[in-house]
């Protein structure tokens, strides 16, 4: 793949070595990374793929892959066919309800970020968590 994938994530920017999950695709693709307590990706599963500007997800979907993997904490992610790096609505709402998800579950949601051909939006950085 290019990258060791035992390096931690310690920033948003450490999530941009996970970009070619989603280079090409035309539709929003939603993906979950699952951390152990070091912050190292134990997995990446693919969650929802959508349509040209939606992606329908729920969190028992985002969060089973880390529930039956015994993971410390997630990171979601998607793409913005658009261009558009701003989070919408929907995005905000989702993110959201996963972060209420996390607490019941003990499994925090570290950030969510939205990759664009042009770079990425940190809801983590906007605060949006």
């Amino acid at each position: 793949m290019g990258f060791d994938r035992s390096e931690p994530i310690r920033s948003p920017e450490d999530m941009m070595r996970y970009r070619f999950l989603f280079e090409g695709y035309t539709t929003e693709r939603f993906v979950v990374f699952i951390l152990n307590s070091k912050n190292t990706v134990q997995g990446v599963e693919v969650v929802s793929e959508g349509t040209l500007n939606a992606s329908l997800v729920h969190p028992r979907e985002v969060f089973r892959s880390a529930v039956l993997g015994l993971g410390a904490s997630i990171i979601v992610a998607h793409n913005h066919p658009s261009g558009n790096p701003e989070p919408s609505r929907e995005d905000i709402q989702i993110t959201k309800q996963l972060v209420e998800a996390g607490k019941i579950l003990d499994i925090p949601l570290h950030d969510h970020i939205i990759f664009t051909e042009e770079g990425y939006t940190s809801f983590a950085e906007r605060g949006l968590l």
